[in-house]
């Protein structure tokens, strides 16, 4: 590819239809035309020589090839925006608080590797981090009182989104479960009875969600609100946990837990950096960014070792 007659304009279109995977929606965020917007993605198409973006029945959706490109092309951008922006967030002698809000999976897998970079480039710089409120949360007060939001989801109103990573599902039981071969099997799954998790804002466990939209029923005998209340529970119990396989990976050790390829596959979940518009050209605000990102390429690299 020849850098010197790429347009830095169709870098953007890529993000906007990477980001939304919907010619339409992709247009409206970068204000253009839909046909304008077409005629980008036909560009980008030839420049990848790959499709990008695939119809599959009344949806689009993204390819390999275009989900590999997510987070990078979203970090680079960042960091271009970045070469404009005066320099004056001096981390190492920073003493701003940052206030951040998600789930509880999300502060076991992303916390510690951020606190470890933060630690060592701002020493007092503090991070106050808030349980997930739900989707209702996000309105304008709220905009001026978050720094980062980490969640799944669509896009909100007045706050921007990045791609951190993505995972996928496992079942979650304790070693020496007198069903754990068998798990992968729909008759098991659906005679094990199961441990679901119903976060703040949500009607249900999302996996429920999933599985009715099958017309799949399993047995729930206790609902929790987080995941690790689901994994503590498993570990000692013999509940079936339907939960993100990296947070299984995380405390498979500790808590003496067996990852379980399960018989129905939601796809895959994606992680996201949401941050309020106010913020998007805060020099500390994308600082804080940069490292998240880099902690959420982190997972994403190490996505291959996950059992």
């Amino acid at each position: 590819m020849n850098l010197n007659s790429l347009d830095l304009n169709l870098l953007t279109a890529l993000d906007a239809l990477l980001r939304e995977a919907n010619v339409s929606r992709a247009a409206m965020r970068m204000g253009l035309s839909q046909p304008a917007a077409s005629h980008a993605l036909q560009r980008l198409r030839d420049i990848f020589g790959d499709p990008l973006l695939v119809r599959t029945g009344a949806r689009m959706e993204l390819t390999p090839r275009a989900q590999a490109l997510r987070a990078p092309l979203a970090q680079a951008l960042d960091q271009v925006r970045g070469l404009f922006l005066p320099e004056d967030f001096d981390a190492a002698r920073s003493e701003r608080q940052f206030r951040l809000m998600m789930p509880d999976l999300a502060v076991e897998l992303l916390m510690p590797p951020l606190m470890e970079k933060v630690t060592r480039l701002a020493p007092n710089v503090r991070i106050d981090v808030v349980p997930w409120r739900g989707p209702a949360i996000f309105h304008a007060e709220f905009a001026r009182t978050i720094d980062l939001v980490i969640s799944i989801g669509n896009a909100f109103k007045g706050f921007h989104r990045q791609l951190l990573y993505t995972d996928s599902d496992a079942l979650a039981v304790r070693r020496g479960h007198p069903m754990a071969a068998k798990l992968k099997r729909r008759e098991a799954f659906l005679a094990a009875r199961h441990v679901g998790v119903i976060i703040r804002g949500n009607a249900e466990d999302l996996i429920d969600t999933w599985l009715h939209s099958k017309g799949i029923e399993r047995h729930i005998s206790l609902v929790v609100s987080g995941y690790l209340e689901a994994l503590h529970v498993a570990a000692r119990t013999d509940l079936v946990a339907f939960v993100p396989r990296r947070l299984i990976a995380a405390l498979s050790k500790q808590l003496g837990l067996v990852a379980v390829t399960p018989p129905f596959d939601p796809g895959i979940d994606e992680q996201f950096m949401f941050y309020p518009t106010r913020a998007q050209m805060d020099p500390g605000s994308i600082w804080l960014r940069r490292l998240m990102l880099e902690t959420g390429r982190e997972l994403e690299q190490a996505k291959r070792k996950l059992p």
